[in-house]
């Protein structure tokens, strides 16, 4: 009977050339044949219904050749590959293309083995060179993305986060002689602050060190290519290393006062080996800071730092913690469960509203009727999907005015939604200030959302009509934009209020420092033994003056006089000014010290020619503004700029575009890539340190704007005791004209960016 059921089998030649032989079904080809194209292409193996499908061998006329699985006409199951330059590929395909798990040896003898998605490689996965490298990690895209460990032919290794083939984030460099490297990187090269272990100098567990990794200075698990390094920690570990007998370290003692002369020498002695701690004798550890790979500053951990350094036992900041955080029930589980109901309650209100015609906004969208509440059970209802958190119920303050709100700042509803309802979900971060709100971070950094108190959701809601009109008639405005204000009553009552804002400091580019600017000194200074490198700083803490273009500076104080007068009367006078800094690394030594597309480190900084060391005071020229060109820079807005392209007097007062040589092209907008020089204020006062400063002019791109707005004092008692808090007098401030804050806010803003003379 399975001979009667066979197919019959013909040969058939076609007009074009074409040759068929074997089985068929009607006029179509099925089961077992061989097709021959007129240009030398063969297939041997399986037909359904005229459609090559199941096993067969497929041979090009180029000398490819395929031998695999097969569905209708493609190549899709697992199969070989083997191409015309001899690399051959194993494993899974998918509609002609390598996707799945699969192995892949190069026509030079690389191997890559792991997973594939859309013909790259995509996932965890292992690379083999010929010359004795060997990456295993995340891929994506066809480039080392994500957690990975690369390990050099010559014994070096480095265990970190990789972008786009690149070192970029935190990770341990080890060299084959031992000595270690903790630290952040940059498109390859090393960006931030980081510590340097010698050879035969004791150091942290890696193990523990590699697990940390995934985890941010809150204990939350991160797992992002921005997670910053924990220097304080690997700083207090180290003390342990130390020789205690040390007697020499490095200072700025003996060297010249006069800054080019002290660059020079500082320059020279990083040079020599033994600043690297390769002399056997001198078992320290460095503390150092790289911009764009380039050294500009190193301390040396020694036992004399001890006591400087310690850092409090957990118990003690636990406690710290837990007096002053307002939601300390929102831990483990209970956090889990707020941020789904966070995702779903957006997801919800985006919905819903976004069909809605737009119209201008009426005075009942600000009203105490306008909100909408929804009730979210678990399993679901008529109007709400079924999900796996706990039962809850959202409101959703003045959807209309946010909706419109959100158009005016040119977001999209769609991205809106994904940048925060999205698969990957949001990230805590830990709150800068002394509030006691719990901040969370979009997957792709773009918005902030905070918890408000009640008080402060209060302001908020009674601020909203003229803060839609300043907003709207002041596009280039600094204050915070925010995006949407929600509530979520968890089924034991306990009630969370939302603001949804933009993070200021979503960017392309690192920010080194950030600093969060009230113009008061009273307690505006942030302990040292607390600083890490996404620790916001204060008033205090500032140690530059930045000079910028007279165009620019210009229309930065104009909007600042605009925003301060509205805030003015609001009553509102606790505002900060929230400065991000991205510096980049003198050009005079840029190239010399550590080529941006270097795969290997050399921990040992290169000799620099005298005459060079010599210039390092010479104000750097890394930035350049050239003239706008739309389609050369992105002109789709962030989630904290809105306004126009800004002009720059020494450009013939044209809008401009700032060029970072070997970075981005970007578009200059207010307080958006605001190229700056940072000069460094020496304070002679100072007590000498073991910190050596190699430079003292940087250039900056500047990222700003005006934070904590909703904390109103409209009451004379809350005025004065606010005013004692921050050195006032009480008796020049009354409650109708607080202008006294406003005042010393600009007149310290106008030292931190002084007028050109």
């Amino acid at each position: 009977s399975s001979i009667l059921n066979h197919p019959p089998e013909e040969r058939r030649e076609f007009s074009n050339g074409d040759f068929y032989s074997g089985e068929v079904k009607g006029l179509l080809p099925h089961g077992k044949g061989m097709y021959s194209w007129s240009d030398g292409t063969i297939y041997e193996g399986d037909w359904d219904q005229g459609k090559i499908s199941g096993k067969g061998k497929l041979i090009w006329s180029s000398g490819a050749k395929y031998e695999g699985d097969f569905s209708g006409g493609y190549l899709h199951g697992i199969g070989t590959m083997t191409s015309p330059d001899q690399s051959v590929y194993s494993g899974a395909w998918r509609m002609n293309v390598r996707h799945g798990l699969g192995r892949k040896e190069y026509c030079n003898s690389d191997l890559y083995d792991g997973s594939w998605r859309e013909g790259s490689q995509e996932g965890r996965g292992s690379y083999s060179w010929t010359n004795g490298n060997r990456y295993i990690g995340s891929w994506k895209k066809g480039g080392m993305c994500g957690r990975g460990v690369m390990r050099w032919g010559n014994g070096d290794l480095f265990d970190g986060f990789w972008l786009n083939g690149c070192r970029h984030g935190s990770g341990v460099y080890k060299f084959a002689d031992g000595s270690l490297y903790f630290g952040t990187w940059s498109r390859g090269v090393k960006d931030g602050k980081g510590i340097f272990y010698p050879a035969g100098s004791k150091h942290p567990s890696l193990k523990k060190w590699c697990r940390s990794l995934e985890y941010d200075d809150t204990g939350k698990f991160v797992l992002s290519r921005s997670s910053s390094i924990d220097v304080d920690e690997l700083r207090s570990l180290s003390l342990s290393a130390v020789n205690r007998s040390l007697s020499m370290r490095t200072s700025t003692s003996g060297m010249s006062d006069h800054p080019r002369e002290l660059t020079s020498k500082s320059a020279r002695s990083l040079g020599s080996g033994q600043s690297e701690g390769h002399d056997k004798k001198n078992r320290v550890a460095y503390e150092r800071e790289y911009m764009q790979g380039v050294l500009i500053r190193e301390s040396v951990v020694t036992s004399s730092v001890d006591r400087s350094l310690k850092i409090r036992p957990p118990s003690t900041l636990s406690k710290q913690v837990s007096a002053r955080t307002f939601l300390t029930f929102l831990t483990g589980e209970h956090n889990y469960h707020l941020m789904l109901n966070l995702q779903l309650g957006i997801r919800y209100t985006v919905g819903k509203i976004t069909p809605v015609p737009r119209r201008d906004v009426r005075a009942s969208d600000f009203g105490k009727k306008a909100r909408t509440v929804m009730f979210f059970p678990k399993d679901g209802s008529n109007f709400t999907p079924p999900h796996k958190s706990i039962d809850f119920s959202w409101k959703d303050y003045c959807p209309m005015v946010f909706r419109n709100l959100r158009e005016m700042f040119k977001l999209d509803a769609a991205e809106y939604m994904m940048s925060i309802c999205g698969d990957d979900g949001l990230t805590e971060i830990c709150s800068p200030g002394k509030s006691g709100s719990i901040f969370y971070l979009s997957h792709d950094d773009r918005f902030v959302i905070k918890t408000l108190k009640k008080s402060e959701l209060k302001v908020l809601l009674r601020m909203l009509p003229r803060y839609y009109k300043h907003v709207g008639d002041h596009e280039n405005t600094l204050i915070t934009k925010f995006f949407g204000v929600h509530r979520i009553t968890l089924k034991w009552g306990k009630k969370v209020r939302f603001v949804v804002m933009g993070n200021m400091f979503c960017t392309e580019l690192k920010i080194h420092r950030r600093y969060d600017l009230k113009g008061s000194s009273h307690g505006r200074f942030t302990e040292k033994i607390k600083i890490q490198e996404k620790t916001t700083l204060k008033d205090l803490d500032l140690a530059y003056e930045f000079h910028m273009d007279k165009l620019l500076r210009e229309a930065l104080f104009k909007q600042i006089y605009l925003d301060c007068a509205f805030l003015e009367s609001l009553q509102i006078i606790d505002y900060s000014l929230l400065l991000g800094l991205h510096f980049r690394a003198p050009g005079q030594l840029n190239d010399i010290l550590e080529p941006p597309n270097a795969m290997s480190d050399q921990e040992s900084v290169s000799s620099v020619d005298v005459g060079v060391t010599q210039e390092l005071s010479i104000p750097p020229k890394g930035l350049l503004l050239v003239t706008h060109e739309p389609n050369s820079v992105s002109t789709v807005p962030g989630p904290h700029i809105r306004g126009s392209t800004l002009r720059a007097f020494s450009v013939g007062e044209q809008e401009v575009d700032l060029i970072l040589p070997g970075t981005a092209r970007l578009r200059v907008q207010l307080g958006v890539n605001m190229p700056a020089q940072a000069h460094h204020k020496l304070d002679e006062d100072k007590e000498e340190s073991a910190t050596i400063e190699l430079f003292e002019v940087y250039d900056v791109v500047v990222y700003m704007g005006i934070i904590d707005i909703l904390q109103e004092y409209n009451t004379k008692k809350k005025v004065e005791h606010k005013c004692k808090s921050l050195q006032y007098d009480p008796m020049t401030i009354s409650v109708t004209e607080p202008t006294i804050y406003s005042k010393r806010f600009v007149n310290f803003l106008h030292k931190v960016f002084p007028e050109e003379m």
